[in-house]
Formats: structure tokens, sequence, C-alpha cells
């Protein structure tokens, strides 16, 4: 194979955490960098959401998912930034030596630093384990919302959507603005799985069937589905007895979760957290290999855009600096656990050299509670529910009082 060809900083996706970290990247310096993207256009999931919601926080204005994705992409043109469509990276090194595959044949680069912004995907029917036939009409809801959006194709006229995911809710409201009968929408937690806004815009709004703690225990149908069996579930996730429910429909959206696309991070030996099933990062998002930084939804599930935007610029600030040789090596490595109500935080390491911001999920829904990280800081929010992502400021002042011998802080989480 040919001798690689030398770039500054490659960046793996094109999705709003990976045209963010472009865009600071360019406007920092950098110029020899390229955008690895394996679909025909830039934007990642962002073209096919076509509701609005994105940008309140980035932009102060509330966009549709092709309109910010548009943002970002026009900036990029503007700035000269090098977007390689139809190319999918197929491996990474542990030397950020990648390979990459397109039309114009397989090339090798060796980069001074990578920006991992793969995103993530759904998880489908074979990972739930439901029982029945095998016909059509299952469909993961984001694959329903493309067919929609881009295709322009009706999954169905009667739906069933197991799990209370933002794209499940989202599309139970889109299909019913095109006339499908949403009989349902089922999940098995006792609380809803996305943001409340969701709850109360997509189903509230719609008069949509919300069934908490319940899940579908069996597809009908040899050809098509012709109905799912609901049944209720207990404290512990097991099927109540007697409590089975047949209803009657042509379709079935899955809605049951998001997996980090991490083929890549493994490949090239990155550590990764079990919790968030992405890479483990410290506050400039390098994660365990030097040089390689994550952000976005392959680092960890977010239900703001504007928090993936957010992630990728502070990713290409870190990359800048790794570049520059400005990153604090020698430095202290504090590594951040949560208590037995954090389900997740990221980033995991803290060098106690600038702000950063903690970006926290809680195991169940909680009223007012109270985050104390270690001694440093104590911070109070109104509610705490898993759907929503917590962020909580860390500044620089705080860490200085630190005792050197310090290796670990603990995150409690206190209800009032």
């Amino acid at each position: 194979m040919s001798k690689p060809s030398q770039i500054d900083l490659a960046v793996i996706g094109s999705g709003p955490a990976g045209l963010a970290a472009a865009v600071r990247a360019k406007e920092m310096g950098i110029k020899d960098l390229v955008v690895f993207e394996r679909d025909e256009r830039p934007g990642g999931i962002l073209p096919q959401c076509i509701h609005t919601g994105f940008g309140l926080e980035e932009f102060k204005e509330d966009l549709t998912g092709p309109e910010y994705a548009n943002r970002y992409t026009r900036k990029a043109q503007a700035l000269n930034v090098d977007i390689s469509l139809d190319s999918t990276v197929l491996e990474i090194d542990g030397d950020r030596t990648l390979t990459a595959v397109s039309e114009r044949g397989l090339k090798r680069y060796r980069c001074k630093a990578i920006i991992l912004a793969m995103g993530c995907r759904e998880r489908p029917r074979g990972a739930i384990g439901i029982s029945g036939t095998r016909p059509a009409g299952v469909f993961t809801a984001g694959q329903a919302q493309r067919l929609i959006n881009i295709e322009g194709y009706m999954p169905g006229k009667r739906v069933v959507i197991l799990g209370s995911g933002d794209i499940g809710m989202i599309m139970a409201r889109r299909l019913t603005l095109e006339g499908a009968e949403v009989r349902a929408v089922a999940e098995i937690l006792p609380y809803p799985g996305g943001l409340m806004r969701n709850v109360i815009q997509c189903l509230n709004d719609f008069d949509i069937p919300l069934l908490l703690g319940h899940t579908v225990d069996e597809i009908h149908g040899e050809k098509r589905v012709e109905g799912v069996t609901l049944v209720r579930v207990d404290p512990n996730g097991e099927p109540v007895e007697g409590s089975e429910r047949y209803l009657e429909c042509d379709t079935l959206l899955l809605s049951v979760g998001l997996i980090p696309e991490n083929e890549l991070s493994r490949m090239a030996g990155i550590p990764i957290d079990e919790r968030t099933g992405g890479p483990r990062v410290n506050d400039y998002f390098e994660t365990g290999i030097q040089g390689i930084f994550s952000c976005g939804n392959v680092l960890h599930v977010n239900d703001l855009v504007d928090n993936v935007s957010a992630e990728g610029d502070a990713a290409a600030r870190g990359a800048y600096h790794h570049i520059h040789g400005k990153l604090p090596r020698e430095k202290k490595r504090i590594n951040v656990e949560g208590d037995e109500r954090i389900a997740q935080i990221v980033p995991q390491v803290l060098s106690g050299e600038k702000e950063t911001t903690l970006f926290i999920r809680v195991l169940r829904p909680m009223g007012k509670v109270t985050m104390r990280l270690g001694d440093l800081l104590e911070r109070k929010y109104p509610y705490a529910r898993p759907g929503e992502m917590i962020r909580m400021r860390v500044p620089k002042h705080a860490f200085p009082g630190l005792d050197s011998s310090v290796e670990s802080l603990k995150l409690h989480c206190e209800e009032s």
C-alpha cells in the first residue's frame, strides 16, 4: 500500500458534532483538515429531522433539523472545509493512521489529531428479544422517519410504538399528522424515556396514549404485522401474568435506545466507558490515546443538538492544543465517579487546569436535587430526569484548593 498522506486533523463524521468541530478547528487556524462522511450529504441525522426544537441555545432560534445543519454546512463552506462525501473510514490505528475508501479508491492518512464524531445507531428488534413471527412492518423509529421525511413513503396506517425515546414520540406525532392512527406508545419503564417537552407536544397534545410499565410481548402476523400483544411489567421488568392485551395494527416502530458507533474506537484500542457506551475522555475531550478526541453521540447519547455542537467545539479546541503541544500532559488526572443515583458522567477525567462542564444523567426521576462534587462545589437543580441531561459547570477557580494527593472525586446526588 502507498505511503499515507500527512494531514493535521481528520474529523470522522459530518453530523452536528463533526461540523462544529471542523468549523472551530478552521477558525482557530488548522488549515490541513479533512472531514470524512460516508453519506452523500453532510448533516448526519439532521436532514430527516424536519421538526423544530433545534438551535434554541446555539443560535437563539427555533430551527428545524435541516435548517440547523444548513447553518453549519454554510459556515464550513465559507471556511473552505474539505468534506469528503461518500467516504467510509475502515480502520484507525493507535498511531493515528486511518484508512478510508471512496469511489476514488483506498487511501491512508497519517494524522496529527483525529476527532471521532460518528454518532450512534438504533437498537434493533434482535437486541431486545421480542417473540413472534418475522413479518413486514417492523421498523426502528429513525428508519420510519427517513422513509416519511426523505423518501416520501408511509410505513403503515395503524401503528404501535414501543419505547418512549424522543424519536419514538416525535414519530408518533409525525404519523398522526400524516393520517395514520397511533394506537399506543408503550414504555417498559415507569417513566418516559425522552424529554418532557416531547411527552407534552407529541403525545398529550395529540391524545396519543402513553402506557408506562408496558412492553410488547409478541408480534403477530405472517407476511405483514397484524397485531401485537402488550403486557404490563412488574418493578423488575418481568411480565405480569394475566395482563396481556392484544392491539390490532399493521406497523410496529421500535424506539428502544441508541448505541454509540464505536467500532473504530475499539479498533484503535481506545478505552470505552461501560456506562455511556463511548470512550472515556478528559476535559479536553481527549480519549485514552493521545491525539484522538471524541464528541457528540459517539461519546454519549445526547438529548439536545446544541450540546452536541458544544462538544464538537470543545473537541476541536483540544485537538488544536494537542497539535501545538499545549495540552497539560504532566498534570494531574482526577477521575470523576458518580454515586448510586448517577447513571453517567462525561468527561470522566479532569485536569484541574480549565473550566469544564460535566454532562450528567441520573438513574431515576427525582424532584429537587443537590449535586456535590467532592468538597469542591455544590449545585442545586429543580428536578432530575433520566431523559434530560444535567449540565454542571465546574469553574477553574474551584480546583486550586484541592489537595494534591486527590486522584478521584465523587459526585453525590441528594434528593431534597
